[in-house]
């Protein structure tokens, strides 16, 4: 009588739980009022993946570390959603854990179904070193304490959902301003790469841009990240979803999904992932990404989330690459489309620095001769169309180091990185064939005069002194090429 009247208090213990693990722990003291053991394992179910995993483990009244994880079929009480009871048993509990020595060993072990709506959610089992140690009261008595606790489980589960939502919206908003704090575009990227891994608690995030049916990885963070520059072909059914249709595509079970490239099996050789658009106007710029080293890992509110953060990025982008506009039309001529003086500034200051520090910088100034008289005698238009002309020379000679830029008018500058007057000279012989082979340039008889500078330590003081040598040198010499 005292067992029963003991389980008039369960329910109400149960209720008194503010979070999971003292709810577990309740479970076990009830469970303890009622019942005889010397171990006891709480096991929490999700069929879909079909994976048990120990929530509290207790032998001898001290607590063992609990996450052990097994394959919910191999168990009968959870495969059958029946109570099973084994006497004269000679090895471990009827879960295999991974200590097998004869302390632990269990002669009977009663183990029951938790269930909610004829659905097994976990196991709560029991087992002692004596044989034959249950009957059929004591398995009643630890189905109704299983009952009660699949409520309060269920309970929980639904309250503990509601917390984390709400704690999930709160981390979306500062989410949200973080990305939008950014105006790099490779930081956005990785910004919600990280965000993705700390909300939805990943095994690894990235972000991966596609190009002619070929996907190429932008940012990757977690424990195993795929290196960024990793190219590989979109496979027909990833494409369609993300890039045609603009829906996430979950892979399941990526160790046998034929989604998953060759080139990525490293990273994806288990668990499950999802890769959700991120659109920028009216285009696809790639994917969102998230990986588990779990099977069927990913829920309807995991994918959902990302969808979200996919649409944050977006916001965040958009403004970045309006941001880069604005930066490039501020640095930008807008006749020739080379950098304009202000670029030229910048540029040239980095440049100095470096100079200062050892490395070689040359400066060739350039004038287009009498330009004037073009514009007064041919008009603007061909006044313009020879500036520009004359900039897609000077843009086809430059190396990616260097930079070619309008300095004002009929003038432009040369900035030439690790190189001396003698390579000078010989850009400049470039530019002239350059001119005399541009159809338009030559069938108006344009000529140029031309001025070098060259950085000397103790005697270009400052950037203005490098310029203003090139100009007098240009003038002095008059240059020129017909």
């Amino acid at each position: 009588m005292v067992r029963y009247r003991a389980l008039l208090d369960v329910g109400a213990t149960f209720l008194g739980s503010s979070n999971s693990e003292e709810l577990y722990r309740a479970i076990y003291t009830e469970t303890a009022k009622v019942i005889e053991f010397t171990g006891f394992f709480l096991s929490l179910y999700d069929a879909q993946t079909d994976v048990a995993t120990v929530v509290l483990n207790v032998v001898d009244g001290e607590e063992t570390e609990p996450g052990v994880r097994y394959r919910g079929s191999d168990s009968e009480v959870l495969r059958r959603g029946t109570p099973t009871a084994v006497e004269h048993q000679t090895g471990p509990c009827v879960v295999l854990f991974p200590e097998d020595n004869e302390s632990d060993l269990a002669r009977s072990t009663l183990s029951v179904p938790l269930l909610c709506r004829s659905r097994v959610t976990a196991a709560l089992t029991v087992y002692t070193r004596r044989p034959e140690a249950y009957d059929p009261d004591d398995a009643g008595l630890l189905r109704r304490v299983a009952d009660v606790a699949a409520v309060a489980l269920e309970n929980m589960r639904h309250i503990e959902e509601l917390r984390r939502r709400s704690r999930d919206a709160e981390k979306l908003e500062e989410i949200g301003r973080v990305l939008a704090s950014s105006l790099d575009f490779e930081e956005v990227l990785e910004r919600v790469s990280l965000a993705a891994l700390d909300l939805l608690h990943l095994d690894g995030a990235g972000v991966w841009t596609h190009e002619k049916g070929c996907a190429t990885v932008r940012t990757s963070v977690g424990e195993v990240p795929v290196p960024v520059g990793t190219t590989w072909v979109l496979s027909d059914a990833l494409a369609e979803a993300v890039i045609g249709k603009g829906r996430p595509f979950v892979i399941e079970d990526a160790s046998a999904d034929e989604n998953v490239p060759d080139d990525l099996r490293p990273f994806f050789n288990a668990g499950s992932a999802i890769s959700t658009p991120i659109v920028m106007g009216d285009r696809v710029l790639g994917a969102l990404s998230a990986r588990s080293r779990q099977v069927r890992r990913f829920t309807e509110y995991d994918v959902g989330m990302l969808v979200r953060l996919a649409g944050q990025a977006t916001v965040a982008l958009d403004n970045a690459e309006l941001h880069a506009s604005i930066q490039a039309l501020s640095l930008t001529d807008s006749l020739t489309g080379l950098p304009n003086r202000r670029h030229l500034e910048l540029h040239l200051g980095r440049e100095f620095a470096a100079a200062g520090r050892g490395r070689e910088l040359v400066l060739v100034m350039f004038d287009l001769d009498g330009f004037k008289h073009y514009n007064d005698t041919l008009g603007h238009v061909v006044g313009d169309q020879i500036l520009r002309e004359f900039g897609a020379v000077l843009a086809q000679e430059n190396r990616a180091m260097n930079l070619v830029a309008r300095f004002g008018g009929d003038e432009f500058v040369s900035v030439l990185s690790e190189s001396d007057a003698n390579a000078a000279r010989g850009y400049q012989a470039r530019i002239y064939a350059g001119i005399e082979s541009n159809p338009y340039l030559a069938a108006h008889g344009v000529t140029v005069s031309s001025g070098i500078s060259e950085f000397t330590a103790g005697e270009t003081l400052c950037v203005e002194d490098l310029i203003q040598a090139a100009d007098r040198r240009m003038y002095k010499t008059n240059t020129t090429k017909s």
